[in-house]
């Protein structure tokens, strides 16, 4: 594969998606809420407000472009706000991808299971044939001569997820960069546990890769998976087309406030990160030292794939009897009578090395 040269991205767009005419809403209008000197006549809101338990005005829309949570990331990420798209989870923005560069019937995406489930999921929503190339037994890293090989002209979209769920280790980058300079398509680096790694996030490389999308979130290291923001970064003329095909309030005001006063309180992160990054080396350690525990793989993440000389469903339930609640990963490819074990609290995590270490096979 030759250095890619000339990428046109307007070649990928599926021809609806350039021709569509966007919903404009009224916010997209006049963006500026809130403000007292203004009289809101214009969305058919409520003007009497919510009930009274309520202080803020939760009875207007949210601002659909979400300025404000924007500029916060991009302080904190160091990414212009013009590169950023927010997301209801990066589930949405994984889908909007596929609405955007993949024809349904026609084209296809490649995975590199095991890898995060939902690339392929959505890809089968919308009649997307899903290539799959499993990772290579010995280091879970990408297989590229048979890339090379299945790679054709309905080829769209590589979705690669580093550090990768449910392996836990990093892609190596000098593959993701062969990848990126040869593969004439849209090349989305699923980053969601990027902030547990020791490697270096690809997001400042938008500009020397027009093909590149990373993929974060603020649902595992900033603790907020429950308010469901994922990140989108990529090109300026990328984020446009998303933005273009986005339901208009894709995020909603409760969730711009939760992550904004989250993004401000950084110290509060920055310690939680550690203690994680701490717990993990010390897990991994004390799974070493049980005898059953065939292997603990590296982990770059909030999580480790730990595989069993035996039953991994035997722990599995032994675990649930004791009131623990692990993933059993062994119905995956290349995860055999493996579990997924997520970095709990040091009180969680010392409780359940006790229980693992009283486990009877």
């Amino acid at each position: 594969m030759s250095k890619i040269q000339n990428f046109d991205l307007s070649s990928l767009i599926r021809s609806n998606i350039l021709n569509i005419n966007p919903y404009s809403s009224a916010r997209y209008e006049f963006s500026e809420i809130n403000n007292n000197k203004y009289i809101y006549l214009d969305a058919n809101e409520n003007s009497f407000g919510a009930p009274l338990c309520f202080k803020n005005s939760y009875n207007r829309y949210p601002d659909p472009l979400q300025e404000k949570l924007k500029q916060k990331i991009s302080k904190i990420k160091k990414i212009p706000v013009r590169n950023i798209f927010l997301g209801n989870g990066s589930d949405e923005i994984i889908d909007l991808l596929y609405r955007i560069f993949s024809r349904p019937e026609i084209d296809n995406s490649i995975i590199f299971p095991p890898t995060y489930g939902m690339y392929e999921i959505i890809g089968n929503i919308h009649g997307i044939n899903v290539i799959k190339i499993p990772l290579i037994k010995e280091n879970y890293q990408l297989n590229l001569i048979k890339l090379k090989s299945v790679i054709n002209k309905y080829s769209k979209i590589i979705f690669i997820c580093t550090p990768n769920n449910p392996t836990g280790n990093d892609i190596k980058k000098e593959y993701i960069e062969e990848i990126l300079n040869t593969f004439h398509g849209i090349v989305v680096l699923d980053e969601a546990y990027i902030d547990f790694s020791s490697e270096e996030s690809f997001s400042k490389k938008i500009s020397k890769y027009p093909n590149l999308i990373i993929l974060q979130t603020l649902s595992k290291s900033w603790g907020l998976a429950g308010i469901r923001i994922g990140i989108g970064i990529a090109s300026k003329e990328i984020i446009k087309l998303m933005n273009k095909i986005k339901y208009p309030y894709n995020i909603s005001m409760l969730s711009q406030k939760i992550a904004i006063e989250s993004l401000e309180n950084k110290n509060i992160f920055l310690n939680h990160l550690k203690s994680i990054i701490k717990e993990r080396t010390n897990i991994i350690k004390s799974l070493k030292k049980i005898s059953f525990i065939k292997k603990v793989y590296p982990s770059s993440t909030n999580f480790i794939l730990v595989k069993i000389n035996h039953s991994s469903k035997n722990l599995y339930r032994y675990l649930i009897n004791n009131n623990i609640i692990v993933r059993d990963r062994s119905k995956i490819i290349l995860c055999n009578n493996c579990i997924r074990i997520t970095i709990g609290t040091h009180e969680e995590n010392k409780y359940l090395i006790n229980k693992i270490k009283k486990y009877i096979i």
